[in-house]
């Protein structure tokens, strides 16, 4: 239990520690800075395709990025969970 509640915190301040000390830096997509990096590299380049719909706005966007993040961690955590569970029902018998 104590290993499980020192682990949280070391992620918990992982995550909070760069906020404080870059207080004036710009935490965006590296997206947005592959495409500058192609543009230095070929001006010329063209992309193979475009996307077939681009959200109204970033919050939209956001939303989008965190949902799909939480319908994988759904997922994952109910794979582990029935494994486990599966794995005990096992050794019961």
């Amino acid at each position: 239990m104590k290993k499980n509640i020192l682990l949280l915190a070391i992620v918990i301040l992982l995550a909070i520690i760069p906020i404080f000390m870059l207080k004036d830096a710009e935490f965006e997509g590296a997206d947005g800075e592959a495409e500058e990096a192609i543009g230095e590299i070929n001006a010329g380049y063209e992309p193979w395709f475009e996307s077939f719909w681009e959200p109204p706005s970033g919050e939209i966007e956001s939303l989008l990025f965190v949902l799909q993040a939480a319908i994988g961690a759904g997922f994952i955590g109910y794979f582990v969970g029935f494994t486990r569970g599966k794995h005990r029902k096992k050794e019961e018998l």
